[in-house]
């Protein structure tokens, strides 16, 4: 059963960033970039590396260990060494808070 999870606030988030968020035992990284949110797990695959820690450029997040890069928008890998497709959530704004659907 899918259920939608209250994250942080919107404006908690600048644009082309991402924040850690935990919720029950998992990892989220949860990202804002032209005032849209979306979200993916919060560890890259390769190495588990928080992606929280990595460095966000249009809708890509950059693991901070290897230089791997991601499409936030499906989890696509768009580089060496990840290979494997970022897992991700369907995100949303209500009243000012970042909502994810796990």
């Amino acid at each position: 059963m899918t259920q939608w999870i209250d994250t942080v606030a919107f404006d908690d988030i600048d644009d082309e960033d991402v924040t850690r968020f935990d919720h029950d035992g998992r990892t989220f990284a949860i990202y804002r970039v032209d005032d849209a949110v979306y979200a993916s797990d919060g560890l890259c695959m390769h190495e588990h590396v928080h992606l929280s820690d990595g460095f966000v450029m249009d809708h890509v997040i950059e693991c901070p260990k290897h230089n791997g890069r991601f499409d936030i928008r499906d989890g696509r890998p768009l580089c060496a060494p990840v290979c494997e497709k970022l897992r991700t959530y369907p995100a949303k704004v209500e009243g000012g808070r970042i909502l994810i659907e796990v």
